[in-house]
């Protein structure tokens, strides 16, 4: 049985080793090292309440996180000014036992309602080009093409395009409302 959940600091050493290949092989991300447990734990300890971190989990394991994570979702700050503060980053990442089996899709889908729920009013993510994985998993979702950083990043003996790519998700207003924190509305699941 597969669990949605928000991602507990027990979850580091599992969130780090789903990423860790994307690191060391793949062009997905552009670390050259992968972190370490600590170093996991210390970037969801950053978002300070504000921004969801979630794994999926086969269901073998407590909510008080450890074992069973199959993928991580997450969002941050999408840039350090306030005027941007209405606005998050998004990232997902699966273990390769889960790829292409619809679980990604539907941690991501939890992601971006909780973030509604918040009331965020866009979602951006970046998607390392090719990658038709994640471009196909962020449109099933809402996000849509808002452009290319052609040549950004060096890695693997290869320049890589960067894709933008956007959801709204709630109407803008003028004035804005400021988000909730994800510690004040939890894992939603629409």
């Amino acid at each position: 049985m597969i669990a949605i959940r928000g991602a507990a600091a027990a979850d580091a050493a599992a969130i780090a080793a789903i990423y860790a290949p994307h690191v060391l092989s793949g062009t997905a991300s552009f670390e050259i090292e992968p972190p370490d447990t600590r170093m996991m734990r210390s970037r969801m300890a950053a978002s300070e309440g504000l921004y969801p971190w979630l794994v999926a989990t086969n269901g073998e394991h407590s909510a008080e996180g450890g074992g069973g994570v199959i993928g991580y979702a997450y969002a941050t700050q999408f840039r350090e000014r306030p005027a941007y503060r209405y606005v998050v980053e998004t990232t997902i990442y699966m273990a390769d036992v889960a790829q292409r089996s619809g679980m990604g899709r539907l941690l991501y889908e939890a992601l971006i309602d909780t973030l509604r729920e918040q009331g965020f009013v866009h979602a951006v993510g970046r998607i390392a080009l090719p990658n038709e994985a994640s471009i196909r998993v962020h449109e099933s979702v809402g996000f849509r093409r808002a452009g290319v950083y052609r040549e950004v990043g060096y890695k693997h003996g290869q320049w890589i395009d960067v894709g933008i790519w956007q959801c709204q998700l709630n109407e803008p207003r003028v004035p804005p409302v400021e988000p909730r924190k994800f510690s004040d509305v939890g894992v939603v699941r629409v």
